[in-house]
Protein backbone atom coordinates (compact mmCIF):
# COMPACT_ATOMS: atom_id res chain seq x y z
CA UNK A 1 0.00 0.00 0.00
CA UNK A 2 2.87 2.40 0.87
CA UNK A 3 4.60 1.67 -2.43
CA UNK A 4 1.40 2.29 -4.41
CA UNK A 5 0.74 5.52 -2.52
CA UNK A 6 4.29 6.72 -3.21
CA UNK A 7 3.92 5.99 -6.93
CA UNK A 8 0.51 7.65 -7.22
CA UNK A 9 1.82 10.68 -5.32
CA UNK A 10 4.80 10.95 -7.66
CA UNK A 11 2.50 10.90 -10.71
CA UNK A 12 0.20 13.47 -9.12
CA UNK A 13 3.08 15.84 -8.31
CA UNK A 14 4.55 15.49 -11.79
CA UNK A 15 1.16 16.11 -13.40
CA UNK A 16 0.27 19.15 -11.25
CA UNK A 17 3.76 20.65 -11.28
CA UNK A 18 4.18 21.22 -7.53
CA UNK A 19 4.01 19.55 -4.15
CA UNK A 20 1.54 22.10 -2.84
CA UNK A 21 -0.90 21.54 -5.72
CA UNK A 22 -0.79 17.78 -5.17
CA UNK A 23 -1.27 18.30 -1.42
CA UNK A 24 -4.32 20.52 -1.97
CA UNK A 25 -5.88 17.94 -4.30
CA UNK A 26 -5.50 15.23 -1.63
CA UNK A 27 -6.32 17.49 1.30
CA UNK A 28 -3.09 16.92 3.22
CA UNK A 29 -0.04 18.97 4.16
CA UNK A 30 2.72 19.48 1.53
CA UNK A 31 5.19 18.02 4.02
CA UNK A 32 3.40 14.67 3.77
CA UNK A 33 3.77 14.73 0.00
CA UNK A 34 7.46 15.50 0.39
CA UNK A 35 7.99 12.57 2.77
CA UNK A 36 6.37 10.18 0.31
CA UNK A 37 8.62 11.36 -2.51
CA UNK A 38 11.71 11.11 -0.29
CA UNK A 39 10.76 7.55 0.67
CA UNK A 40 10.21 6.61 -2.99
CA UNK A 41 13.57 8.02 -4.11
CA UNK A 42 15.34 6.33 -1.20
CA UNK A 43 13.73 2.98 -2.00
CA UNK A 44 14.62 3.25 -5.71
CA UNK A 45 18.06 4.70 -5.09
CA UNK A 46 17.66 7.41 -7.74
CA UNK A 47 16.69 11.07 -7.85
CA UNK A 48 13.37 11.51 -9.63
CA UNK A 49 12.70 15.22 -9.05
CA UNK A 50 14.86 18.30 -8.77
CA UNK A 51 13.06 20.40 -6.18
CA UNK A 52 13.74 23.98 -5.25
CA UNK A 53 11.60 26.54 -3.44
CA UNK A 54 10.59 28.03 -6.79
CA UNK A 55 10.30 25.13 -9.25
CA UNK A 56 10.16 21.39 -9.74
CA UNK A 57 11.77 19.46 -12.58
CA UNK A 58 11.94 15.78 -13.47
CA UNK A 59 15.31 14.14 -13.87
CA UNK A 60 15.94 11.82 -16.81
CA UNK A 61 15.27 8.87 -14.53
CA UNK A 62 12.14 10.62 -13.32
CA UNK A 63 10.86 11.12 -16.87
CA UNK A 64 11.31 7.43 -17.72
CA UNK A 65 9.78 6.32 -14.41
CA UNK A 66 6.81 8.67 -14.87
CA UNK A 67 5.96 7.10 -18.23
CA UNK A 68 5.99 3.60 -16.73
CA UNK A 69 3.95 4.67 -13.72
CA UNK A 70 1.32 6.38 -15.85
CA UNK A 71 0.96 3.23 -17.94
CA UNK A 72 0.63 1.04 -14.80
CA UNK A 73 -2.00 3.32 -13.25
CA UNK A 74 -3.92 3.43 -16.53
CA UNK A 75 -3.86 -0.38 -16.72
CA UNK A 76 -5.13 -0.56 -13.15
CA UNK A 77 -7.96 1.86 -13.93
CA UNK A 78 -8.91 -0.17 -16.99
CA UNK A 79 -8.87 -3.39 -14.96
CA UNK A 80 -11.18 -1.88 -12.35
CA UNK A 81 -13.52 -0.62 -15.05
CA UNK A 82 -13.63 -4.07 -16.64
CA UNK A 83 -14.52 -5.69 -13.31
CA UNK A 84 -17.26 -3.14 -12.72
CA UNK A 85 -18.66 -3.76 -16.19
CA UNK A 86 -18.67 -7.54 -15.64
CA UNK A 87 -20.37 -7.11 -12.26
CA UNK A 88 -23.24 -5.34 -13.99
CA UNK A 89 -23.76 -8.34 -16.27
CA UNK A 90 -24.54 -11.79 -14.91
CA UNK A 91 -21.89 -14.30 -15.95
CA UNK A 92 -20.16 -17.45 -14.79
CA UNK A 93 -21.38 -20.83 -13.61
CA UNK A 94 -24.37 -21.21 -11.29
CA UNK A 95 -24.82 -24.34 -9.19
CA UNK A 96 -28.42 -24.84 -8.03
CA UNK A 97 -29.94 -27.41 -5.69
CA UNK A 98 -33.68 -28.09 -5.36
CA UNK A 99 -36.00 -30.78 -3.95
CA UNK A 100 -36.56 -33.44 -6.61
CA UNK A 101 -40.30 -33.01 -7.12
CA UNK A 102 -40.42 -29.25 -6.90
CA UNK A 103 -37.25 -28.94 -8.96
CA UNK A 104 -38.62 -31.05 -11.79
CA UNK A 105 -41.90 -29.15 -11.87
CA UNK A 106 -41.01 -25.57 -10.94
CA UNK A 107 -37.26 -25.02 -11.37
CA UNK A 108 -36.01 -27.07 -14.31
CA UNK A 109 -38.65 -25.76 -16.76
CA UNK A 110 -37.71 -22.16 -15.94
CA UNK A 111 -33.95 -22.45 -16.44
CA UNK A 112 -34.01 -22.15 -20.27
CA UNK A 113 -35.89 -18.84 -19.98
CA UNK A 114 -33.43 -17.58 -17.37
CA UNK A 115 -30.46 -18.50 -19.55
CA UNK A 116 -32.08 -16.81 -22.55
CA UNK A 117 -31.99 -13.56 -20.55
CA UNK A 118 -28.46 -14.16 -19.21
CA UNK A 119 -26.47 -15.69 -22.04
CA UNK A 120 -23.13 -15.58 -20.20
CA UNK A 121 -24.38 -17.83 -17.39
CA UNK A 122 -24.21 -21.64 -17.33
CA UNK A 123 -26.17 -23.80 -14.89
CA UNK A 124 -25.88 -27.11 -13.07
CA UNK A 125 -29.14 -28.24 -11.43
CA UNK A 126 -28.90 -30.85 -8.67
CA UNK A 127 -32.25 -32.40 -7.69
CA UNK A 128 -32.05 -33.99 -4.25
CA UNK A 129 -34.48 -34.27 -1.37
CA UNK A 130 -31.80 -34.15 1.31
CA UNK A 131 -30.65 -30.86 2.87
CA UNK A 132 -27.42 -30.08 1.04
CA UNK A 133 -24.36 -28.42 2.57
CA UNK A 134 -24.13 -25.32 0.40
CA UNK A 135 -20.58 -24.37 1.29
CA UNK A 136 -19.18 -27.89 1.53
CA UNK A 137 -20.76 -29.00 -1.75
CA UNK A 138 -20.14 -25.79 -3.68
CA UNK A 139 -23.83 -24.93 -4.15
CA UNK A 140 -24.53 -21.29 -5.04
CA UNK A 141 -28.24 -21.30 -4.26
CA UNK A 142 -30.62 -23.93 -2.90
CA UNK A 143 -34.40 -23.99 -3.12
CA UNK A 144 -35.95 -25.16 0.14
CA UNK A 145 -39.55 -25.65 1.20
CA UNK A 146 -39.09 -24.88 4.87
CA UNK A 147 -38.33 -22.02 7.22
CA UNK A 148 -34.64 -21.08 7.39
CA UNK A 149 -32.89 -22.45 10.48
CA UNK A 150 -29.18 -22.05 9.65
CA UNK A 151 -27.95 -18.62 10.73
CA UNK A 152 -24.97 -18.91 8.36
CA UNK A 153 -27.29 -18.77 5.37
CA UNK A 154 -29.46 -16.04 3.87
CA UNK A 155 -33.02 -16.93 2.91
CA UNK A 156 -35.22 -15.10 0.44
CA UNK A 157 -38.88 -16.07 0.34
CA UNK A 158 -39.96 -16.92 -3.19
CA UNK A 159 -43.59 -17.91 -2.74
CA UNK A 160 -46.27 -18.88 -0.28
CA UNK A 161 -47.05 -22.54 0.13
CA UNK A 162 -49.19 -24.69 2.38
CA UNK A 163 -49.82 -28.39 2.79
CA UNK A 164 -53.28 -29.88 2.48
CA UNK A 165 -54.81 -33.31 2.86
CA UNK A 166 -56.24 -34.46 -0.47
CA UNK A 167 -58.05 -37.45 -1.89
CA UNK A 168 -59.70 -38.41 -5.14
CA UNK A 169 -63.48 -37.99 -5.27
CA UNK A 170 -63.75 -41.77 -5.78
CA UNK A 171 -62.00 -42.41 -2.47
CA UNK A 172 -64.22 -39.92 -0.61
CA UNK A 173 -67.34 -41.45 -2.17
CA UNK A 174 -66.32 -44.90 -1.01
CA UNK A 175 -64.85 -44.07 2.41
CA UNK A 176 -66.29 -40.70 3.38
CA UNK A 177 -64.35 -37.57 4.30
CA UNK A 178 -62.56 -37.26 7.66
CA UNK A 179 -64.13 -34.58 9.87
CA UNK A 180 -61.53 -34.51 12.65
CA UNK A 181 -57.89 -35.44 13.14
CA UNK A 182 -58.97 -38.53 15.07
CA UNK A 183 -60.79 -39.71 11.93
CA UNK A 184 -57.43 -40.16 10.18
CA UNK A 185 -56.92 -43.39 12.13
CA UNK A 186 -59.82 -44.91 10.19
CA UNK A 187 -58.47 -43.93 6.76
CA UNK A 188 -55.79 -45.26 4.45
CA UNK A 189 -53.12 -42.56 4.61
CA UNK A 190 -50.44 -42.49 1.93
CA UNK A 191 -47.34 -41.48 3.87
CA UNK A 192 -43.92 -40.40 2.70
CA UNK A 193 -40.72 -41.83 4.13
CA UNK A 194 -37.33 -40.16 4.41
CA UNK A 195 -34.12 -42.06 5.13
CA UNK A 196 -36.10 -45.03 6.39
CA UNK A 197 -38.44 -43.14 8.75
CA UNK A 198 -42.00 -42.04 8.08
CA UNK A 199 -42.73 -38.33 8.13
CA UNK A 200 -45.63 -37.16 10.24
CA UNK A 201 -48.43 -34.89 9.07
CA UNK A 202 -48.57 -31.49 10.77
CA UNK A 203 -51.82 -29.71 11.62
CA UNK A 204 -53.02 -26.76 13.66
CA UNK A 205 -55.32 -27.67 16.55
CA UNK A 206 -56.37 -25.59 19.58
CA UNK A 207 -53.83 -22.91 18.66
CA UNK A 208 -50.88 -25.32 18.51
CA UNK A 209 -49.10 -27.28 15.82
CA UNK A 210 -49.50 -31.03 16.22
CA UNK A 211 -47.71 -33.72 14.21
CA UNK A 212 -49.43 -37.05 13.72
CA UNK A 213 -47.97 -40.33 12.54
CA UNK A 214 -50.56 -41.72 10.17
CA UNK A 215 -50.96 -45.28 8.92
CA UNK A 216 -51.83 -46.91 5.63
CA UNK A 217 -50.94 -49.81 3.39
CA UNK A 218 -48.57 -47.88 1.11
CA UNK A 219 -45.53 -45.73 1.97
CA UNK A 220 -43.07 -44.20 -0.52
CA UNK A 221 -40.07 -41.87 -0.47
CA UNK A 222 -41.16 -40.15 -3.70
CA UNK A 223 -43.84 -37.48 -3.52
CA UNK A 224 -44.76 -37.91 -7.19
CA UNK A 225 -45.69 -41.53 -6.52
CA UNK A 226 -47.90 -40.49 -3.59
CA UNK A 227 -49.54 -37.93 -5.85
CA UNK A 228 -50.33 -40.61 -8.44
CA UNK A 229 -51.66 -42.98 -5.77
CA UNK A 230 -53.96 -40.23 -4.47
CA UNK A 231 -55.20 -39.46 -7.99
CA UNK A 232 -56.07 -43.12 -8.50
CA UNK A 233 -58.18 -43.17 -5.32
CA UNK A 234 -55.87 -45.26 -3.15
CA UNK A 235 -56.07 -43.05 -0.04
CA UNK A 236 -55.48 -39.68 1.59
CA UNK A 237 -52.23 -37.79 0.96
CA UNK A 238 -50.71 -34.75 2.67
CA UNK A 239 -49.23 -32.71 -0.14
CA UNK A 240 -48.03 -29.20 -0.94
CA UNK A 241 -50.30 -26.87 -2.88
CA UNK A 242 -47.61 -26.34 -5.53
CA UNK A 243 -48.02 -30.02 -6.42
CA UNK A 244 -51.79 -30.55 -6.19
CA UNK A 245 -53.38 -27.16 -6.95
CA UNK A 246 -54.01 -27.98 -10.61
CA UNK A 247 -55.53 -31.36 -9.77
CA UNK A 248 -57.79 -29.68 -7.21
CA UNK A 249 -58.87 -27.06 -9.75
CA UNK A 250 -59.55 -29.80 -12.31
CA UNK A 251 -61.67 -31.74 -9.82
CA UNK A 252 -59.28 -34.71 -9.78
CA UNK A 253 -58.53 -34.19 -6.09
CA UNK A 254 -60.43 -32.56 -3.25
CA UNK A 255 -59.17 -31.21 0.06
CA UNK A 256 -60.30 -32.33 3.50
CA UNK A 257 -59.57 -31.14 7.05
CA UNK A 258 -58.94 -27.60 5.73
CA UNK A 259 -59.80 -26.06 9.10
CA UNK A 260 -56.81 -27.88 10.61
CA UNK A 261 -54.26 -26.73 8.01
CA UNK A 262 -50.97 -25.66 9.62
CA UNK A 263 -49.17 -22.41 8.73
CA UNK A 264 -47.51 -22.40 5.33
CA UNK A 265 -44.36 -24.35 4.59
CA UNK A 266 -43.17 -21.60 2.28
CA UNK A 267 -40.67 -21.73 -0.57
CA UNK A 268 -37.26 -20.09 -0.08
CA UNK A 269 -34.04 -19.54 -1.96
CA UNK A 270 -31.05 -19.84 0.38
CA UNK A 271 -27.41 -19.01 -0.18
CA UNK A 272 -24.26 -18.51 1.87
CA UNK A 273 -23.71 -15.11 3.44
CA UNK A 274 -21.44 -13.08 1.19
CA UNK A 275 -20.48 -9.42 1.29
CA UNK A 276 -20.56 -9.17 -2.49
CA UNK A 277 -23.07 -11.64 -3.88
CA UNK A 278 -22.34 -12.53 -7.54
CA UNK A 279 -24.87 -11.02 -9.89
CA UNK A 280 -25.72 -14.44 -11.37
CA UNK A 281 -27.11 -15.54 -7.96
CA UNK A 282 -29.05 -12.32 -7.41
CA UNK A 283 -30.41 -12.47 -10.96
CA UNK A 284 -31.59 -16.07 -10.58
CA UNK A 285 -33.28 -15.46 -7.23
CA UNK A 286 -35.00 -12.35 -8.60
CA UNK A 287 -36.08 -14.30 -11.69
CA UNK A 288 -37.72 -17.04 -9.59
CA UNK A 289 -39.34 -14.57 -7.21
CA UNK A 290 -40.82 -12.56 -10.09
CA UNK A 291 -42.05 -15.69 -11.87
CA UNK A 292 -43.64 -17.21 -8.78
CA UNK A 293 -45.33 -13.91 -7.90
CA UNK A 294 -47.46 -14.13 -11.04
CA UNK A 295 -50.83 -15.81 -10.29
CA UNK A 296 -51.08 -17.03 -13.88
CA UNK A 297 -47.83 -18.98 -13.45
CA UNK A 298 -49.38 -21.34 -10.91
CA UNK A 299 -52.45 -21.80 -13.09
CA UNK A 300 -50.31 -22.80 -16.06
CA UNK A 301 -47.67 -24.81 -14.20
Amino acid sequence: MDQFKQISTFVEVASRGSLSAAARAEGIAPAMIGRRLDALEERLGVKLLQRTTRKLALTNEGLAFLEDCQRILADLENAEAAVSERSAKASGHLSISAPAGFGRQHVAPLIPSFLAEHRDVTVTLNLNDRVVDLIGEGIDVAIRIAALSDSNLIGVKLADNKRVVVAAPSYIKKNGAPKSLDDLARHNCLAISSEGSQRGWTFRQAGKNVTLKVSGNMVCNDGAVLHDWALSGKGLAWRSMWEVSNAIEAGQLMTVLDEFAAPGNDIYAVFAQRQHLPLRIRAFVDFLRHTYSQPEYWRKA
